[in-house]
């Protein structure tokens, strides 16, 4: 059993872990630094290859803690392995984060 860890993110302008989602999945995934206020959005790409049986993280992460949609089904159950690679808890496709539309605050 795979046990995954919530999603953290880094600002792109500061490097700081405080880092909140300001949105909602049906919208967009705007997350904001609560260190500079820089503004961003997490996107993932699939790497290619699955894992299975991946348990989420308990407890699950609250709406303001930040998230991303899965590139191959667009759930937002995308989470953290022990070695680092970001993985799909419901389709089990493996995931490579990128940040985009940074605007600095």
């Amino acid at each position: 059993m795979n046990r995954a860890q919530p999603l953290t993110l880094a600002c792109p302008g500061c490097g700081s872990n405080e880092v909140f989602y300001s949105c909602e999945p049906k919208c967009c995934f705007n997350h904001v630094c609560g260190e500079c206020r820089t503004t961003f959005q997490p996107v993932t790409r699939k790497l290619g290859g699955k894992r299975g049986d991946i348990t989420p993280p308990d407890p699950l992460p609250d709406s303001t803690e930040p998230t991303v949609a899965c590139a191959a089904c667009e759930s937002i159950a995308v989470y953290v392995l022990e070695d680092g690679l970001l993985v799909c808890a419901d389709c089990g496709a493996l995931l490579a984060l990128e940040l985009t539309e940074v605007a600095p605050g």
